[in-house]
């Protein structure tokens, strides 16, 4: 069992007259974040299933006398997989309204429940977003040996929760195809109403092959016979379903700045080596740049989510090819980064040095990565 970093955010904001929307891809333990929340407030707490049939008709009728007799004694309200109850942000929304003190909490596999219960909510609620496990969560079972032993590991097969507990890798390996055949692109099919997953799987491939490089609509959309607009539609909704994310170019206003292409990467190294179905050894690794740029990237995201810091992240690059894999945003401050797996000195990129000469320039290896993602 892992603290994880979340539930502590989460149970901060309990005492607020607001709702929680608690989102993350499926299997990342949602579920169990709630569980423990909710075992520690047994007697103040209402648990509901958004999938239980019973719920449905509980809440079904939208009035403030309703509700009223459904939450007497309660003052926290727990509803998960709450996308499946019809009309759900405009219920909770009453609720909070007139039923004082009370909290709620929701929880959806994917931004695609944002459509339905966020509208009504503005203001109102708070966005929260679980990943896999962190290196700040790993870090509660294992000293710094074990940690620098399942690096590589991780590279690997990722850091969804259920792996802590396997300790053969094709286990992992089945465990990770699988979550990509039955959970993963589940959300997409439904909201999209698609019979056949293949080019959605055919897009991630070849994003998995690009991983930390710019991205052209055009020619993605030429591979697989879909228009630009489709392809830039899907890569939103795999983005909402928590499989990928874009980071797009940092400027200002220099024109030899790239700034409308995009970056893709995964969420979870497992995913993406799941996608193109190679669980090989980092010692037989060709792409070995890419699982360390998109595994140190992914714990930096986490961190920042996890420690509540308000950062805006890009990449930098220019038209002559000098580019740098991360810049950060924070309290006006800039910070650039630059990711190796090989503990090689990198000089910042004589365009950058000289515009934002004030601006902190680190390399990220094996060396220091842990105090950049471990905080």
């Amino acid at each position: 069992m892992y603290n994880r970093s979340l539930q502590k955010v989460i149970e901060k904001n309990l005492s607020k007259q607001k709702v929680s929307l608690v989102l993350g891809a499926r299997r990342v333990g949602k579920t169990e974040i709630l569980q423990t929340i909710y075992e520690a407030r047994k007697e103040t707490t209402l648990w509901l299933n958004g999938e239980d049939r019973d719920t449905e008709v509980l809440l079904e009728r939208r009035s403030e006398a309703n509700y009223r007799k459904l939450l007497k004694g309660y003052k926290l309200l727990i509803v998960d997989e709450a996308q499946y109850i019809k009309d759900i942000s405009r219920k909770v929304k009453l609720m909070i309204d007139t039923i004082k003190p009370l909290h709620v909490i929701l929880t959806g596999s994917s931004a695609f429940d944002l459509v339905q219960m966020g509208e009504p909510l503005v203001g109102r609620s708070i966005s929260y977003h679980l990943y896999p496990l962190a290196q700040m969560e790993w870090k509660q079972n294992e000293n710094l040996l074990q940690t620098k032993q399942n690096l590589e590991d991780r590279l690997i097969y990722g850091s969804y929760p259920e792996l802590s507990s396997m300790n053969n890798d094709d286990d992992k390996a089945i465990y990770l195809k699988e979550l990509v055949n039955t959970y993963l692109l589940k959300d997409i099919l439904i909201f999209e109403h698609l019979k056949s997953s293949q080019k959605l799987r055919d897009l991630l491939k070849l994003i998995a092959y690009q991983v930390g490089s710019e991205v052209s609509l055009d020619e993605l959309g030429k591979q697989l016979g879909l228009s630009k607009n489709t392809v830039s539609r899907y890569l939103d909704l795999l983005s909402k379903a928590f499989v990928i994310y874009s980071r797009s170019g940092y400027n200002n206003n220099l024109r030899k700045e790239i700034v409308k292409s995009k970056k893709w990467y995964f969420v979870d190294n497992g995913v993406r080596n799941a996608i193109i179905n190679d669980f090989r050894p980092v010692a037989l690794r060709s792409d070995i740049g890419i699982l360390w740029e998109q595994y140190i990237l992914g714990e930096r995201i986490k961190l920042n989510e996890y420690k509540q810091f308000i950062v805006e992240s890009y990449f930098w690059r220019t038209y002559d090819g000098q580019e740098i894999d991360l810049i950060e945003l924070k309290n006006k401050k800039l910070s650039a980064f630059e990711c190796k797996w090989k503990d090689t000195k990198i000089k910042v990129p004589t365009a950058f040095s000289k515009s934002y000469p004030k601006a902190l320039f680190q390399t990220i290896n094996q060396e220091n990565y842990l105090d950049w993602i471990g905080e």
